[in-house]
C-alpha cells in the first residue's frame, strides 16, 4: 500500500521505498500488466512471440548536469545501456528526448550532445530517433533528457531479471568502488576539495556483462543505482517473499564491499551511509558459488571491473532480509533506502 500523504515529495524519488510504494500503489495499479508486474529495470516481452526483446526508459534531471566524471548526456545513454544489459539483453537502439529551458546555452547543449554520440558509440548502440520541447525560462532546470532503449535477449538469459534461480549457495559479487557517482555529486554541488579526486563511475556496462554472461553461468544482476548497494541487496532479499519462491536471505560481509576512503568520509561528515549512495556503472550479480572465483576474476580483467569482489552469500537462514556482518563485527539488517539522501542524483 502506498504511504499515506496527497502529495508528492523528494523521496518518491529516491529509488527506495518510497518509490516501491509509488509504483507498487499507484502505477502498477492502473498499468497492470505480466511484464510491469515483474517490476525489473527492463521490460521483457517476446515479438510476435518469437524474438525475445527487453525495453527500458528513463529520465535524467541530475544537478548538476556537468560533474567530475560525465555529464547529464553521458549519464542518460549509460543509464538506460545499463537498465537493458542487466537483464541480460544485448543493448541495440536508444531514443533520445530533451525539455529545454528558454535561454539555455547551445554551446553546453552541443557539449552534451557530443558526450552522449561518443558513448553510444562505445557502447555499440544507436540513437535513432528524440523530440525536443523548450519551455519558458524557469519552468525547467536548463535541460531534462528521456532516454528510452530496446536490446535483444537470447533465451538461455531470459532468468536473470527474475532472479528465480537464486539459491543458498550462491555468491554475491559488485565490479568496484560503491558511492563514487553521489559524491561526485555532492563533491560538485558542495564545492568540496578532494585529496584524489572522486569521479562518477557512469560508464556502460554491456560490455563487462556480455563477458561475464558469456562464460558464466548468472543467476540475477541489477545496477545499483538510486537506493545504492543496500536496496539493491533489499530487492534481492525480498525475490523470496513472491508465491512458490525458494526461500533465502543474504549475508553481507561490510569489509569485503569496496568503498573509498575519501567517500566513506564525506559520507561521515554529511551523515550518509555509503551503502545507499548512487552509482551509476556499478552491477550486482549473483552467480553459483563454485563459478565465484571465475567470475571474480574475470570481471578483474575488464577495465570496469578492477576492483570487483565479492561481498555476500545468499543463505537460508533469515528469508527475505539482508544481514550486514559489520566491520566491528556486529551484525545490522539492511533494508531499501528510506526517504531521500541526496536528491536529483540522476
Amino acid at each position: 500500500m502506498m504511504e499515506q500523504g496527497k502529495h508528492i515529495r523528494l523521496g518518491h524519488g529516491s529509488g527506495g521505498k518510497l518509490t516501491h510504494d509509488l509504483v507498487t500503489g499507484l502505477f502498477l495499479k492502473f498499468f497492470d500488466n505480466e511484464i510491469l508486474a515483474k517490476q525489473g529495470d527492463s521490460g521483457l516481452f517476446l515479438l510476435d512471440g518469437v524474438r525475445r526483446m527487453a525495453m527500458s526508459t528513463d529520465s535524467y534531471v541530475v544537478d548538476p548536469i556537468f560533474f567530475p566524471g560525465g555529464n547529464i548526456g553521458s549519464l542518460a545513454v549509460s543509464g538506460t545501456v545499463n537498465d537493458l544489459a542487466v537483464t541480460g539483453a544485448d543493448p541495440r537502439y536508444l531514443t533520445a528526448a530533451f525539455i529545454l529551458e528558454e535561454g539555455f546555452s547551445i554551446e553546453k547543449l552541443e557539449e552534451i550532445v557530443r558526450e552522449m554520440a561518443h558513448i553510444a558509440e562505445e557502447a555499440g548502440v544507436r540513437i535513432i530517433a528524440g523530440d525536443t520541447k523548450v519551455v519558458n525560462k524557469g519552468k525547467c532546470d536548463k535541460v531534462f533528457i528521456t532516454t528510452a532503449g530496446v536490446g535483444f535477449l537470447e533465451e538461455r538469459l531470459a532468468h536473470i531479471a527474475g532472479g528465480e534461480r537464486v539459491r543458498p549457495g550462491d555468491r554475491i559479487l559488485i565490479n568496484g568502488y560503491s558511492g563514487d557517482h553521489g559524491i561526485a555529486i555532492l563533491g560538485e554541488r558542495e564545492s568540496l576539495t578532494f585529496t584524489s579526486p572522486v569521479l562518477s563511475d557512469a560508464a556502460c556496462l554491456n560490455g563487462l556483462i556480455r563477458d561475464i554472461t558469456r562464460n558464466h553461468d548468472v543467476h540475477f544482476m541489477r545496477d545499483a543505482t538510486r537506493g545504492g548497494v543496500a536496496t539493491v541487496l533489499a530487492e534481492l532479499a525480498a525475490l523470496s517473499k513472491r508465491p512458490a519462491a525458494h526461500k533465502m536471505g543474504l549475508s553481507v560481509d561490510e569489509t569485503a564491499i569496496p568503498i573509498r576512503e575519501e567517500v566513506r568520509g564525506i559520507c561521515e561528515v554529511f551523515g550518509y551511509d555509503p551503502l545507499y549512495m548512487a552509482n551509476e556503472g556499478k552491477v550486482v550479480a549473483v552467480v553459483p558459488g563454485h563459478q565465484a572465483d571465475d567470475v571474480l576474476e574475470r570481471m578483474r580483467s575488464h577495465p570496469l571491473g578492477r576492483d570487483a569482489a565479492i561481498i555476500g552469500t545468499v543463505v537460508e537462514e533469515h528469508p527475505g532480509k539482508v544481514v550486514l556482518q559489520t566491520e566491528i563485527g556486529g551484525k545490522r539488517l539492511l533494508d531499501m533506502l528510506a526517504g531521500e539522501q541526496l536528491p536529483r542524483i540522476c
